[in-house]
């Protein structure tokens, strides 16, 4: 897949018909993968805000305060799931939302349009807040939800190294059975199985496989 289009995404096969929560960037092209409940990674979000911060630190403290709303909503979030809660209360959800608001507010006083009524790259930025809410806060009300999508990104690094050390795949065979080898390797890791232990059950008595879970 050489393009990064709504079309080649389609033609690398990415995710057809995935039903599931789709963690992502901004990226436009992932939006017609409609059969997917989309979340925006957080880290991306920060990044972002980071870098307009940066620039002007007095004329875009609005980023500063979205910045620590979502910090302050990842740790809600996290301490929910510590104390084996599967949702934030209504109260916590509607003070999320309301200092995200503020936020939102604060960056439209601070990046007004032009006389043309074209926005600065922040104020670029802030709409993007405005328009894309819920996308940003599913991981509120969905604690499944991951904050960002680095483990993603973590399962792909070893690819990536594999394919500069080599510079190229010889096989498209090789590629497919490194690929396999990995999905079986982080899969176990994240069942908290060691790696050397379920090679050798690979090649002995079997693959090791993650137990389903067992409903109530």
């Amino acid at each position: 897949m050489e393009g990064r289009s709504a079309a080649d995404i389609d033609a690398g096969g990415v995710l057809p018909g995935f039903t599931g929560a789709l963690v992502r960037d901004g990226y436009a092209a992932y939006r017609h993968l409609t059969d997917a409940e989309h979340a925006w990674c957080g880290a991306h979000l920060i990044r972002d805000l980071r870098g307009v911060h940066e620039q002007d630190p007095a004329g875009q403290e609005w980023a500063e305060v979205m910045a620590g709303t979502l910090l302050m909503a990842k740790k809600m979030t996290e301490q929910a799931v510590a104390a084996g809660r599967d949702a934030l209360t209504t109260d916590e959800v509607s003070h999320i939302r309301a200092c995200y608001a503020g936020a939102v507010a604060y960056g439209r006083q601070q990046n007004p349009p032009d006389r043309d009524g074209k926005l600065s790259r922040a104020g670029t930025l802030v709409e993007r807040f405005a328009t894309h809410r819920d996308t940003i806060l599913r991981f509120t009300v969905d604690l499944a939800v991951p904050f960002t999508n680095n483990q993603a990104e973590r399962d792909l690094r070893p690819v990536k190294l594999q394919q500069k050390i080599s510079a190229t795949w010889r096989t498209l065979q090789g590629l497919a059975d490194f690929a396999t080898l990995r999905s079986y390797l982080s899969t176990a890791a994240k069942h908290g199985q060691d790696a050397l232990d379920v090679l050798k059950q690979l090649f002995t008595t079997g693959p090791w496989l993650p137990q389903p879970a067992v409903s109530s």
